[in-house]
């Protein structure tokens, strides 16, 4: 390790010591090595440039222009102007609706008004482009929350244990009776289909296996050395779960993580698919699978007449899926110990 100039800020130290400890880091070096991870991670941020210049690669169009104010759709590419900004960071909710070329049931190929052809007359390339990021943004949203809650029950029933862990665990087990993607399905079609009612319903099902995970790792985290080092000087139980136990007890929840992250969409899609998801005409890769349903098959003679109402809807969340998957897949290689 090279010697630290005493006249270098603290700041400075920090970043220098935080760049040493990643370059050492031996899990992030393994990571980095598996090409199956970098393909992965290539893949995931391809789809998240995608979502963050949605409105630079499928402008607003009709009413989205609209309420963006704009009068062109060129002027959504001038960084000088508001529109450029607001698309990107806060556009309205009539640019998530995808853009109706036509009423017709029957779908048109692609050509230079529609890059992936419609169905329903609907856009394919629109809903497609934005709905990556209705998925990104989703499937954030519900992971996040389901982190929050799964690790502080599970921090709670595994460090108090007794009655605490007993509720906790039989609540779980409750949850865990039920095949997820049904009890979503319950959830949702007995509330009224909203993006709200599907963060609640995959919420409430979500939280449990990160919550047994968190369990896990807490109750043997909390019987290592330094934290009873730390409780014998008098450390108050909210220091040693937050400051001791919580941050050697986050690996394996966080390969979880990255999976959902993959996963979470695809159940969102699921939904949309069978009718139960976002209103019909938003931006959501599963609704677009939906509106290919009757045109999987072309006619006859043709059965590959209407290829591109499922090919490319199909591949988008093949695609997605699979970056967070292999990515997944190699930290949990990475981060295990019994790998070492």
């Amino acid at each position: 390790m090279s010697a630290v100039n005493p006249n270098t800020p603290a700041a400075d130290i920090k970043r220098q010591s935080l760049r040493e400890r990643l370059r050492a880091s031996r899990p992030l070096r393994k990571l980095l090595r598996n090409k199956l991870a970098v393909l992965g991670m290539v893949i995931i941020a391809m789809f998240l440039l995608v979502a963050a210049f949605a409105p630079l690669i499928a402008t607003p169009k009709e009413n989205c222009a609209r309420d963006l104010g704009m009068t062109s759709s060129s002027q959504v590419y001038n960084p000088a102007g508001p529109y450029f900004w607001r698309a990107i960071f806060a556009p309205p909710q009539s640019c998530y609706s995808i853009v109706r070329i036509s009423f017709s049931p029957v779908p048109t190929p692609p050509s230079p008004q529609a890059w992936f052809g419609t169905s329903q007359g609907y856009d394919i390339f629109y809903g497609i482009v934005w709905g990556a990021r209705t998925m990104i943004k989703m499937g954030l949203i519900i992971v996040t929350i389901n982190l929050l809650i799964g690790t502080i029950l599970g921090v709670i029933s595994g460090y108090y244990r007794g009655w605490v862990d007993n509720v906790i665990q039989r609540v779980i087990d409750i949850i865990f009776a039920f095949p997820s993607l049904i009890l979503t399905v319950v959830l949702v079609a007995i509330f009224k289909p909203s993006p709200t009612t599907i963060i609640l319903a995959f919420v409430a099902t979500g939280w449990a296996s990160y919550a047994r995970i968190i369990r896990g790792d807490v109750l043997r985290t909390r019987e290592m050395e330094y934290v009873d080092a730390a409780r014998s000087l008098g450390a108050k139980d909210s220091r040693l779960m937050f400051k001791h136990v919580v941050p050697n007890s986050l690996t394996a929840l966080s390969t979880q993580v990255v999976l959902d992250l993959g996963v979470v969409p695809l159940g969102i899609a699921a939904l949309s698919f069978l009718g139960l998801g976002f209103p019909v005409g938003y931006t959501d890769w599963g609704q677009l699978i939906n509106f290919a349903r009757a045109w999987i098959q072309g006619p006859p003679g043709q059965p590959m007449a209407y290829w591109y109402v499922t090919f490319f809807p199909a591949i988008s969340i093949v695609l997605f899926s699979l970056g967070w998957n292999l990515v997944g897949d190699a930290a949990r290689d990475a981060f295990d110990p019994r790998t070492r």
